[in-house]
């Protein structure tokens, strides 16, 4: 049966509003600069994670005890903030921001959480800095252009541990990904790479996957062994 969406029904997450509410009252509200930045968020329309993917992410950094992280999508360093509270001290977040201005804010934004020596921001496309970018990373955490997760998965595999965390953000895309009667047409070349990253994460022995649908869909693998990405 096709899913209907209803009116006021939120375009931002997949699941019910009633839901959605239901479980936000039970998170913690952030104080300080978190929640300075969700309020210049929600006054920008600048898109950050959710509050329950928010406490998803601080737990798995916090049950891997993670200290050396990539993010691939930093936009205001809201999340790379976030991180480094889970991570708690001596840790290392490199984050990279296409975009120049966002990189600028975000490195002001860091600067005010006082993490500036812990968190690198590095402007530029993903895509060009991952060929040349060293290190092991117990997590990668991609929050940018859902049309190239593939090609992020690719260029950062083997800069993941063994027994390493890859998280996706955004992954069911406001579920036109599950569901045909959502699909915005011009959203087609997005939602079919999505559907293709998606089935390949599941399918390949090198890793195991879960998709959970909250916020906008979060799929989190874990690297089980080495291997050689190609789709």
């Amino acid at each position: 049966m096709p899913i209907k969406m209803r009116k006021g029904d939120s375009m931002s997450n997949i699941n019910h509003d009633y839901i959605q509410n239901y479980i936000n009252s039970l998170l913690p509200k952030n104080q300080g600069i978190l929640e300075e930045l969700e309020k210049y968020a929600e006054e920008n329309h600048v898109p950050i994670i959710t509050t329950d993917v928010a406490s998803l992410l601080s737990i798995l950094i916090k049950s891997a005890n993670a200290k050396n992280i990539l993010e691939i999508g930093t936009a205001i360093g809201y999340s790379s903030i976030l991180m480094g509270n889970a991570m708690g001290e001596n840790f290392k977040i490199t984050t990279l921001e296409k975009k120049e201005d966002l990189s600028e804010l975000a490195r002001e934004n860091i600067k005010k959480s006082g993490y500036e020596k812990n968190i690198t921001v590095i402007s530029g496309d993903a895509s060009e800095i991952l060929e040349s970018l060293e290190g092991i990373y117990d997590i990668i955490f991609v929050d940018a252009a859902k049309g190239q997760y593939m090609d992020f998965l690719k260029l950062s595999f083997d800069k993941l541990k063994v027994g390493g965390l890859f998280i996706c953000d955004n992954v069911l895309f406001r579920g036109m990904v599950a569901e045909r009667s959502l699909l915005i047409r011009r959203k087609i070349t997005i939602v079919k790479r999505l559907k293709k990253f998606l089935s390949f994460i599941s399918d390949n022995e090198a890793l195991q996957t879960v998709v959970i649908p909250i916020g906008d869909g979060v799929s989190i693998s874990i690297k089980q062994k080495e291997a050689i990405i190609d789709d």
